[in-house]
């Protein structure tokens, strides 16, 4: 009778008999790497989890909504348990995994049931003789008869080299899954993850650099254009009265009125004063300033550079930008002596508004 029966399985080895119902030891830690990679759980929350609890009104039709129990000892007496609600509504929801792991260990849970109802232990392999540990690093039982629970630090060590990596998976998995692939915090509050985990890891830091260097360009980006509020003409306004840098349209309305009325504003702030006007005539005084700006920042303390011109040479960052490169060493090139003395006076403060 168990002739026929093990041809029909194809053999009495464990791969053709018991291994169809349960899961070994290898394979129980490919579960749990499963759990890190999709949960972000440590190793020791993974080896305390209990079978989770769906939903009562969940039904056969509707999604499973499944009640987890985690137990995180690091927290300090009074704080070990959290819990959280999963959801199986799909392929890529939470709960799947939660689903098929509840699958993959039904036997082996109701075979150790039998042997010690009320065990509520999630992970559990079966080896072909009881496990020689009585106790494991959760100080809990490591298994009943010929069942095992949770998984070892050695059986994790022993998995990754079957698989050809260096260590154990879950030594740094959960910090690669929480700060590379979920970007969430897995069990710890938002600063601790930051703080702990994304800012400590160099691969979170190097993929941080193009993120932070957009930010500062969208910044200064933004910085250029507070600064530059002027109108650009194609030709001047009969109407409007020239300054040092440009034409205004309306001096008695300005946006920086002198106690007499009027504009009390350096020539300088011209450009970002929405009544300023630019029109070619002034293209080429505007780019010596630039460039004398530019030489300026070389002969002159940092600070004192930023305080009195950092914001007419942002103004005008932003000018060259909508002028184009072309137009712009044109008017280098169109650059009079009419030009220099202008900005040589302004910049040495003997031209007042």
């Amino acid at each position: 009778m168990l002739d026929r029966y093990a041809r029909v399985l194809g053999g009495e080895r464990p791969e053709h008999t018991w291994q169809r119902l349960f899961l070994t030891r290898m394979e129980t830690v490919a579960l749990g790497v499963l759990l890190l990679a999709e949960h972000g759980w440590n190793l020791s929350v993974i080896n305390r989890f209990k079978v989770p609890q769906a939903a009562p009104d969940a039904g056969n039709d509707g999604p499973r909504i499944y009640r987890v129990e985690l137990e995180k000892h690091k927290r300090g007496a009074g704080r070990y348990f959290e819990t959280r609600n999963l959801t199986d509504d799909g392929a890529a929801s939470p709960g799947r995994l939660i689903t098929q792991a509840l699958e993959a260990t039904v036997f082996a849970r109701a075979a150790v049931h039998t042997l010690s109802p009320g065990t509520d232990r999630f992970l559990i392999w079966r080896s072909a003789k009881a496990p020689l540990d009585p106790q494991d690093e959760t100080s809990k039982k490591s298994g009943i008869g010929v069942f095992g629970f949770g998984i070892s630090g050695s059986t994790a060590k022993s998995w990754a080299t079957q698989q050809g990596f260096f260590s154990s998976p879950f030594r740094r998995g959960r910090r690669t899954v929480n700060t590379l692939h979920r970007r969430v915090p897995g069990q710890n509050s938002q600063a601790t993850h930051d703080l702990v985990y994304a800012l400590a890891d160099p691969q979170v830091r190097q993929a941080a650099i193009p993120v932070i260097a957009e930010a500062a360009e969208a910044v200064v980006t933004k910085a250029h254009a507070t600064a530059f509020a002027a109108e650009l003409r194609e030709g001047a306004d009969p109407a409007d009265q020239p300054t040092a840098t440009a034409d205004c349209h309306d001096y008695d309305n300005s946006p920086y009125p002198g106690p007499g009325g009027g504009c009390s504003a350096s020539f300088l702030m011209c450009l970002a004063c929405p009544n300023a006007r630019i029109h070619p005539a002034h293209h080429s005084r505007l780019a010596h300033l630039h460039h004398a700006l530019d030489n300026l920042r070389t002969a002159i303390e940092p600070d004192q550079w930023q305080n009195q011109w950092e914001d007419g040479h942002a103004g005008l960052e932003h000018l060259k930008g909508q002028l184009g490169a072309a137009v712009w060493t044109r008017a280098l090139a169109d650059v009079t002596n009419t030009d220099r003395e202008l900005i040589a006076l302004l910049l040495n403060g003997d031209l007042a508004p």
